[in-house]
């Protein structure tokens, strides 16, 4: 977040604070304290903007303090500031229409109605936008607030027990259904908490009771409703990526997964074998296991503008390379990231997934093309023109997607899949990716590191796993038709073919990283 012009940042907690978050605060701070005042008296506001400044502080120091990546979205901040304002705002508007309807219900206790307030549904929003902490802290500021607003102590635990609730109910909301069982939870807690508090409230009446009881039942309806509205509202206004977006995206039939599928079909199965992979080792390295693998199931889609140049997709022995150039060649590989984010923005992927897709590579050298331009010219080639041109993987997702692109595709080359090849096949390429410094600018540690090597060597080894032969079908035996073709072409030029590795790229795509594995000694394993 840039600094405002002429005033320097502060700093809290050992982080430059920009002055403009100041101006938030304060702004925030106005805005609820007009909201949640019920007397036009000026000392009664002066205290009510104290306390609320006091408590919204109190959730952005934390931020500061727990979730710094916050503070270099400016957006995130203002959203956060407008939870507290619109939950406040929505909750005095049912309020409203809540003292109109008992008024025409002839109900004359209406000091019920607030147990119908859903007010909850603020802290619903925020664990889906942000995050579990993020959520309980302001559970616990807008029932503080909440309590000052009615004048009610008892009122500031009911709505910081639904809030709780309200949260927690769709930490692994994984489509808009789950939305409405968490308000039925909110409903349950609710109607508990009146029940506790009629146990020893002076006014224990069924003419309050019951009212009460009405309320705090039917107030999850209210919460569910309102969060269904609101959050894809949010999320396209905001930008924010939810994981019931993921799971949206995670749908095969998506217009750009069925192009993916039909135009370069070798391309979608290795994505889609990437995606096992990176899924399996977020969850163990605690990262997000829904948006590693949408993001390696989108990773490749550059790939569908020239899907014949790379060597998954490739049905004939003779390569569309072979009548290039190296540094033509290089081109095309390299700009199927440019042409996969330019896809991106057409499909409107989030943010998250196209980092991804411009970071799977790196900066990695194509070492195929590199070599054969070495060799071919006279002049040493420029090496930044054989190279990815980055940037290197910024997040621990990025970097668990380059590592299982380069898995996978090498997986490919190995004849005798036995398992201690492919041990040696994961440890020697993720050892290389180390060498190569691609890693050095993400949060990736040695036991995450550790972790990744344990779990694709697990699931590989369930891919590439061997079938006992069928009794009476012989299926390596060459078919009639390709035995003639055989006599009549020339061995040599075919087996050249056979053995010479892949030219679809470095670390992240069928075979030309096994050219930079074997460059400086570090072969595929022989067991």
């Amino acid at each position: 977040m840039k600094s405002t012009k002429g005033v320097k940042p502060f700093r809290i907690f050992k982080h430059n604070i920009d002055p403009k978050i100041l101006y938030f605060v304060l702004t925030f701070s106005l805005l609820i304290s007009v909201t949640i005042v019920k007397s036009l008296d000026v000392s009664n506001f002066i205290g009510i903007f104290s306390i609320c400044m006091i408590a919204v502080s109190i959730m952005f120091m934390d931020i500061f303090r727990y979730k710094p990546s916050y503070l270099k979205l400016q957006k995130m901040i203002m959203l956060l500031g407008l939870m507290f304002f619109g939950t406040l705002v929505f909750g005095r508007l049912v309020e409203y229409i809540f003292i109109n309807f008992t008024r025409g219900l002839g109900l004359h206790e209406q000091k019920t109605i607030i147990y119908g307030l859903p007010v909850q549904a603020g802290a619903m929003l925020v664990m889906l936008l942000f995050d579990s902490h993020t959520a309980i802290i302001f559970s616990f500021i807008i029932s503080i607030l909440s309590g000052i607003w009615q004048n009610d102590a008892y009122y500031t635990f009911y709505v910081f027990a639904g809030s709780i609730i309200a949260a927690f109910s769709v930490i692994r909301c994984k489509k808009r259904s789950d939305i409405i069982r968490g308000g039925l939870y909110v409903s349950i807690a609710n109607v508990i908490s009146v029940l506790v508090f009629s146990t020893f409230s002076s006014n224990r009446t069924i003419e309050i009771i019951v009212p009460s009881l009405i309320f705090a039942l039917t107030s999850g309806i209210t919460i569910s409703a309102f969060t269904s509205i609101m959050l894809p509202m949010l999320e396209s206004l905001f930008k924010v990526t939810t994981d019931i977006t993921l799971l949206e995206l995670l749908d095969l039939n998506q217009p750009l997964m069925k192009n993916l599928m039909i135009s370069a079909p070798g391309t979608y199965h290795h994505s889609v074998i990437v995606g096992n992979l990176v899924e399996a080792a977020a969850e163990d390295i605690g990262v997000n296991p829904l948006l590693a693998r949408v993001s390696a199931y989108y990773h490749d889609i550059g790939k569908i503008k020239m899907p014949e140049y790379f060597v998954e997709n490739q049905s004939g022995s003779i390569s569309k390379h072979e009548k290039l150039n190296p540094h033509m060649s290089s081109m095309i590989l390299i700009s199927h990231v440019k042409e996969g984010l330019e896809l991106a923005d057409e499909y409107k992927l989030p943010e998250l997934v196209k980092d991804i897709i411009t970071q799977h590579h790196g900066t990695h050298l194509i070492t195929y093309f590199y070599q054969k331009a070495k060799e071919e010219q006279a002049d040493p080639p420029k090496e930044e023109d054989y190279r990815y041109p980055g940037p290197k993987p910024q997040n621990r997702i990025a970097a668990i997607v380059m590592i299982a692109d380069a898995i996978e595709a090498a997986s490919r080359v190995l004849k005798d899949s036995t398992p201690a090849r492919v041990a040696g096949l994961v440890e020697k390429i993720i050892n290389t990716v180390l060498i190569d410094g691609q890693l050095t600018e993400c949060e990736l540690t040695l036991k995450d590191i550790n972790k990744i090597k344990e779990r694709f060597t697990y699931i590989l080894n369930g891919i590439l796993h061997k079938r006992v032969e069928y009794p009476g079908f012989d299926f390596n035996k060459p078919a009639a038709q390709e035995g003639d073709k055989n006599k009549n072409s020339d061995r040599e030029p075919q087996q050249k073919e056979k053995d010479k590795p892949a030219l679809d790229q470095t670390s992240g795509e069928h075979g030309s990283n096994i050219i930079e594995f074997k460059k400086g000694g570090t072969s595929a394993p022989k067991s």
